[in-house]
């Protein structure tokens, strides 16, 4: 049922964009979606609260109150923060900005409804991207899109409608990536790729950490794995960073939608000049860094503290990548990273050097060759490396797993000795 909905659902939405493209396009009805989970959350506790106000049985009860006592008392912002739901005022409301879809001023009043939803919610600031007014959509569509966004929810239970609008919101984004193509792959990891990991690493609680997060992928997952696991929501501490300013929003609302919690830094910034994490030591991490990409150094970045196997080359960051993830563990950490295939073996510019001395630390615990065909970016094959600062198991070894191979036979696996 949900998947019919979730395909009607982008059918519709991809049939209004026109000829907008899908890159900007996408930054539209993500953001209306997190406008219309908060507003569903903040109704749905005011729902609750209206009831428990007028119920005498009720420790809330709220004796003698007039009409108009009972409009102020609801206005009450603690009532919300109490149950960490974030305050919408009136303007802001879905209800208000669905009224006034068919308005010809609808893109002005949702930008003038995500300013002050920051201005109310300080964990939004800076987050939410207000560009509907200066939409490129042919007169209407924004409206028909307002009116689209509000058939998602379905129900008044709050825990229901945020799993329902976090699938969706999960929907849309592989859609866009598909849709963008190569670009898709700066904000969205494959669901099968981001599984995998969460599933080898078992965070359970701790620290999570990305350093690379796009749009939040990797932190939704574990928080579903330790839910599935019987844990709850807030067992681990999230922290990431993100340079692009727009996928670092789309993680944000990504998380937020959610109700998880999280540090993804004050604002967007490079990872390796500008690490907003640089005390951390985390028990996990988990990352998808972009392959093989070239312009990542700046001299500052001479002799620094991370290189501990040896400087990275100054045209390649994978042994970049691989290093700063070492670095931000605790001893008993355990970190999985997608890379291309090509650091497994390249020996360019100090990579095989850095590469024997790891092995030669004994960081390294297991190498994963994935199949091809599974990113939406690019065609490059791709592996998956999981570190330690300190093995419990296989001592001396690291487990090399393919499973390039197709259809019923078992994936190979052997041990390489140092």
């Amino acid at each position: 049922m949900l998947e019919d909905i979730k395909r009607t659902l982008w059918a519709t939405a991809d049939k209004l964009r026109a000829n907008m493209d899908a890159a900007e396009y996408k930054h539209l009805v993500l953001g209306l979606i997190f406008v219309k989970y908060i507003s569903d959350t903040f109704a749905a506790r005011r729902a609750e609260l209206t009831t428990r106000l007028t119920d005498p049985a009720d420790d809330y009860y709220f004796a003698n109150a007039t009409p108009a006592d009972l409009e102020q008392e609801l206005e009450d912002r603690d009532y919300y923060k109490e149950v960490n739901a974030f305050w919408v005022s009136e303007p802001a409301r879905w209800e208000s900005l669905r009224a006034a879809a068919k308005q010809p001023d609808i893109g002005k009043r949702i930008d003038k409804a995500l300013t002050l939803i920051e201005t109310e919610n300080a964990k939004l600031k800076g987050i939410l991207d207000k560009r509907y007014a200066r939409a490129q959509l042919p007169d209407g569509k924004l409206g028909e899109l307002v009116d689209l966004v509000s058939t998602i929810g379905f129900g008044d239970n709050p825990s229901t409608a945020r799993d329902i609008l976090g699938q969706v919101y999960e929907y849309f984004l592989g859609m866009f990536a598909s849709a963008e193509g190569k670009r898709g792959g700066q904000f969205y990891t494959p669901a099968s790729i981001v599984k995998t990991l969460v599933a080898v690493l078992s965070p359970h609680s701790g620290q999570v950490y990305d350093p690379c997060c796009g749009s939040g992928g990797m932190f939704v997952q574990s928080e579903k794995f330790i839910e599935a696991h019987g844990g709850k929501l807030g067992d681990v501490s999230i922290y990431g960073q993100e340079a692009n300013p727009t996928t670092w929003r789309l993680a944000a609302m990504n998380l937020a939608i959610r109700g998880i919690d999280f540090n993804l830094g004050r604002e967007p910034g490079d990872t390796f000049t500008r690490n907003q994490h640089a005390d951390l030591r985390a028990d996990f991490i988990l990352a998808n860094p972009p392959f093989n990409i070239s312009d990542w150094w700046h001299g500052s970045l001479t002799g620094d503290p991370r290189w501990v196997y040896g400087d990275p080359p100054q045209g390649n960051a994978n042994y970049a990548w691989l290093q700063h993830m070492l670095h931000h563990l605790k001893p008993t950490g355990r970190a999985g990273i997608v890379l291309a295939n090509g650091s497994m073996s390249s020996s360019q510019n100090s990579e095989g050097t850095i590469r024997a001395a790891m092995v030669e630390a004994d960081v390294v615990e297991v190498i994963v060759a994935l199949p091809g065909q599974l990113f939406f970016n690019t065609q490059i094959p791709a592996c998956l490396w999981f570190l330690v600062k300190k093995k419990t198991l296989r001592k001396g070894e690291v487990l090399f797993v393919d499973i390039r191979c197709s259809g019923p036979r078992k994936a190979q696996h052997w041990f390489a000795r140092r």
